[in-house]
C-alpha cells in the first residue's frame, strides 16, 4: 500500500515480544500469558496485569520507529487515559538487557524497550465482546452516553478555533489516498465520488465547524471511541485506550468523537443502541449547540467508517505478510480476503451515511401512562437519518427548565399552565433546531390542548418537512397501572394525574389515534404503519 510504511525495526522486536509471551518474564509468575495484537501495539495479559508494547512501526499518521518515540507515546498514553480510566493505567517501566543477553522487565542496564503496565480486566466485559455475543444491554447505553458527555464537558478546549477544520481536511486527504491506492477493494468511480462528496460537504460545513470551535465544542477528546475501547468495571462504563500518538488528532469536535461509537454500533446492526446513546448524550449535554451541530453528523459518521476501512486494510496487509512467511506448500489463510471484504463493507457504509434521507417531524400525544415515551424510543431508530430521530420529551424539558435532577420530583408550581406553555415552546424549539440541521425529530408530550397540537403541526410547515401526529389511547386502569410501576423514569405522573387528565376536554382530535393497549412493539409497529414506514 502506498499509504503504509513499515519500519524495519518491527522485526527486531520479535525476540523481545517472544520474551514477554513467557510466564517467567513476570513476577509473580502467572500460570499463562495471553497475547493480543493490533497494527500499532502488542498487549500481554499476565496475572492481574496487562503489559503494552508499541510496535516499532511507522505510518503516515503515527511514528513509533524509535525507542524514544515509543517511550514518549506510552507516557502520553498513561497521562491521557488517567482522565477516564485512572483505575486501569499504572506506570511505564523499562525492559533491559543484561551482560548475559537476557531480557528483564524492570531491570537495570541497557533499556531496549518500554512497557505500559495496566490493571487487567475481564475480557468478556468489553463492550465489543458483549456486542459480538448479543449481550450488550440497551440499558447500558444511557450510562455510557452520560459518561461520554461528562468527559467531553471536562476535556480541554481547542485554544485556536481557526485550526478546527484543518485536521479534518488532512483526514479526508488520507482517506482519498487509501481509496486511490486500493482499486481492487474500492471501485475507482465510486471512490472518486465519495472523495468529491466528502470534500464538498466539509467545505460547506466549515463555517459551522469553526463556530463550534469558538463555542467550545472542539476539545481534547478520546479520539478512538469505539466499542473495543469501552469496558464495564464495577457496574460502570469506563473509556480507555484513547488516541495517544498525536494530541492534535484527538482534539476534535465532540460530535466527531461520538460519531465513532455511533458508527460502530450501526455497523453491528445495533441501531436502537446507537439511538439510545445519541439521545441520552443530547439530553445530558443539554444545550442547543449540539442540535445545530447535527448538520455535520453525516460527514463525521462517514469519515469514521472510512477510518475503519483503513484499519481493515492494515489487517489485510499484516495477514498477507503472515501468509508469505508460511511454510512452502501450505495453503494461504482466509484472513486477508476477509479483512478486505470488511474494508469494502465500511466503504459502502461511508457512502450511505454521507447521503441521509430528508428529515421529518413526528408528534406523539396521549395521557400519562399511554406509553408515549416508550413508543417514541422504539420509533426513533427507524425515523430519518442514522442513528434515528432526536427524541424530545416534555418531561425532560420540564426538569431542565427547573434545573433539577431527572429523578427529583418537581413541585406543583412546575405544572401550572404558564410553565407548561414554556415547556411546550422549548420542545418545539429543539425540534426546529434538529430539523434545521437535517435531522428527524419526535416530540413526545401530552398534547392535550388543540392549540398545542396545532403549534407542533405548524413547526413542520415552517420547516417544510413531512409531519405525522399520533395519539396513543389506552384504558384508564392500564394507564394507572403503568405510571404506578415505573422505575427510574423522569416523569412525575401518578395515578391521580391520570384521573385528572381524563377530565380534560381534548377537543377535535386531528392526530392519528392508535390503540396503545398492547405491548410497546405492537404499538410501535402500528405507529410505523401510520407513518408509512412499516
Amino acid at each position: 500500500m502506498l499509504w503504509l510504511i513499515m519500519a524495519g525495526a518491527d522485526s527486531d522486536q520479535a525476540k523481545l515480544l517472544a520474551f514477554l509471551a513467557l510466564p517467567e518474564a513476570y513476577a509473580p509468575r502467572p500460570e499463562a500469558v495471553e497475547r493480543i495484537e493490533t497494527h500499532a501495539s502488542v498487549v500481554f495479559l499476565a496475572g492481574p496485569f496487562a503489559y503494552k508494547v508499541k510496535r516499532a512501526v511507522k505510518y503516515p499518521f503515527l511514528d513509533f520507529s524509535s525507542l524514544e518515540k515509543r517511550r514518549l507515546a506510552l507516557l502520553n498514553e498513561l497521562r491521557i487515559n488517567t482522565r477516564t480510566a485512572p483505575q486501569l493505567y499504572l506506570e511505564v517501566v523499562p525492559i533491559t538487557i543484561g551482560d548475559d543477553g537476557n531480557f528483564r522487565l524492570r531491570g537495570t542496564g541497557k533499556v531496549v524497550e518500554w512497557v505500559l503496565v495496566m490493571r487487567r480486566f475481564e475480557q468478556q466485559n468489553l463492550f465489543d465482546k458483549r456486542a459480538q455475543t448479543g449481550n450488550l444491554s440497551g440499558n447500558s447505553m444511557r450510562p455510557l452516553a452520560e459518561t461520554i458527555a461528562d468527559f467531553h464537558a471536562r476535556a480541554d478546549r481547542l485554544l485556536t478555533p481557526a485550526q478546527a477544520v484543518l485536521p479534518l481536511q488532512d483526514i479526508l486527504r488520507d482517506n482519498e489516498a487509501a481509496l486511490i491506492a486500493n482499486p481492487g477493494v474500492f471501485p475507482p468511480e465510486e471512490a472518486k465520488a465519495l472523495a468529491r462528496a466528502s470534500d464538498a460537504r466539509l467545505a460547506a460545513l466549515s463555517p459551522l465547524l469553526r463556530s463550534r470551535a469558538k463555542g467550545g465544542y472542539v476539545r481534547h477528546c478520546h479520539g478512538d471511541l469505539h466499542l473495543r475501547n469501552i469496558v464495564e468495571i464495577e457496574g460502570e462504563p469506563v473509556l480507555f485506550d484513547a488516541l495517544e500518538f498525536d494530541d492534535r488528532l484527538a482534539t476534535i469536535d465532540v460530535l466527531y468523537d461520538l460519531a465513532f461509537l455511533l458508527m460502530d454500533l450501526g455497523r453491528r446492526g445495533l441501531t436502537a443502541h446507537a439511538n439510545a446513546v445519541f439521545n441520552a448524550y443530547l439530553d445530558r449535554e443539554g444545550s442547543s449547540g449540539n442540535l445545530l451541530g447535527l448538520e455535520a453528523l453525516p460527514l463525521f459518521l462517514s469519515m469514521r467508517a472510512m477510518i475503519r476501512a483503513k484499519v481493515e486494510l492494515l489487517r489485510a496487509e499484516k495477514a498477507a505478510e503472515a501468509d508469505i512467511g508460511k511454510a512452502p506448500g501450505k495453503a494461504p489463510g482466509k484472513a486477508p480476503g476477509k479483512a478486505r471484504g470488511e474494508a469494502r463493507a465500511y466503504f459502502d457504509l461511508a457512502r450511505t451515511l454521507l447521503t441521509p434521507p430528508p428529515p421529518r417531524l413526528i408528534a406523539i400525544g396521549g395521557l400519562s401512562g399511554s406509553g408515549k415515551s416508550a413508543v417514541a424510543r422504539a420509533l426513533a431508530p427507524h425515523i430519518g437519518a442514522f442513528p434515528g430521530a432526536v427524541h424530545i420529551r416534555s418531561d425532560v424539558e420540564r426538569k431542565r427548565l427547573f434545573g433539577g435532577a431527572p429523578d427529583r420530583k418537581l413541585p406543583d408550581v412546575a405544572y401550572t399552565q404558564g410553565i407548561s406553555d414554556q415547556v411546550y415552546a422549548a420542545c418545539r424549539k429543539r425540534a426546529r433546531l434538529a430539523l434545521e440541521s437535517g435531522h428527524a425529530a419526535i416530540v413526545d408530550a401530552v398534547h392535550a390542548k388543540p392549540e398545542e397540537r396545532t403549534a407542533v403541526v405548524a413547526v413542520a410547515g415552517e420547516m417544510g418537512v413531512a409531519f405525522t401526529g399520533l395519539w396513543l389511547d389506552a384504558p384508564r386502569e392500564l394507564m394507572r397501572q403503568r405510571v404506578t410501576t415505573r422505575e427510574g423514569d423522569v416523569s412525575d405522573a401518578t395515578p391521580e394525574v391520570v384521573d385528572a387528565q381524563l377530565a380534560y376536554d381534548i377537543g377535535k382530535q386531528d392526530f392519528e389515534v392508535i390503540d396503545a393497549s398492547g405491548s410497546v412493539d405492537e404499538v410501535a409497529t402500528a405507529c410505523l404503519a401510520r407513518i408509512g414506514l412499516a
